[in-house]
C-alpha cells in the first residue's frame, strides 16, 4: 500500500464470479466510492433476446479508498482480494480509469475485451472524435485496425475499433501504457 496522509486512490480488486454487481451495491451502501465498468450485451436464452448490462471486466471492480477504508473493502462480501504487484496492492492511474469511463460513454466504438498478449506496436493518437487526444498502441488483428488501451496493474487489454484515418504517428513515449 502507497497511501498518502488523507489521500484516495485507485484500485482493483478481483471479485467472486459473477458478483460483480453485488460488490458494487455494498460497497455504495458501504459509502465506499467504487467504479464497475459495464456494457450493453445482446444475450441470446432459448425463447428471447436481451440487452444486458455485463461487466466489461469480468472478476474486477475498482475502488477509490484511503487507509481507513482500505481495509473495509476486504471486508466486503464477495470481494475476494485486492489485485497486487510485487507484493503490494496494484495502484490504478486516475487517467486510466478516466479513459475508461469516457470510452464506456460512447456508443460509437466497438468495445473488445482480450487476453492476448501483444508486441509494443507503433505508438498512436486518435485525432477526433470522443477519444481524441488519446494515446496508445496501434495494432493489426484479425485484419483491422485496433487502439489499444492496455491496463497494466490487472493484466487486461482493452481494444477499441477506430477507423485508420483519425489516428496520428505520436512521437512521445508518456503513453497509457
Amino acid at each position: 500500500m502507497n497511501f498518502r496522509q488523507g489521500s484516495k486512490q485507485w484500485y482493483a480488486v478481483y471479485t467472486r464470479s459473477r458478483a460483480e454487481k453485488k460488490v458494487q451495491s455494498e460497497l455504495e451502501r458501504k459509502g465506499i466510492e467504487c467504479f464497475l465498468p459495464l456494457q450493453k450485451k445482446q444475450r441470446q436464452w432459448k425463447d428471447r433476446k436481451k440487452w444486458i448490462d455485463a461487466p466489461l471486466l469480468p472478476g474486477y471492480c475498482f475502488v477509490y479508498v484511503d487507509r481507513k477504508e482500505y481495509d473495509n473493502v476486504l471486508q466486503t462480501d464477495h470481494v475476494v482480494c485486492y489485485i497486487t504487484f510485487e507484493g503490494k496492492a496494484a495502484l490504478i492511474r486516475e487517467d486510466q480509469i478516466q479513459a475508461l469511463k469516457k470510452l464506456l460513454q460512447q456508443n460509437e466504438f466497438n468495445v473488445e475485451i482480450t487476453h492476448e498478449s501483444f508486441e509494443i506496436g507503433k505508438k498512436v493518437e486518435i485525432l477526433e472524435g470522443a477519444l481524441m487526444g488519446l494515446k496508445g498502441e496501434l495494432s493489426e488483428i484479425r485484419g483491422k485496425n485496433k487502439f489499444l488501451l492496455r491496463i497494466e496493474q490487472i493484466d487486461k487489454s482493452i481494444m477499441v475499433e477506430v477507423p485508420a484515418e483519425i489516428l496520428s504517428a505520436s512521437p512521445e513515449q508518456n503513453l497509457l501504457t
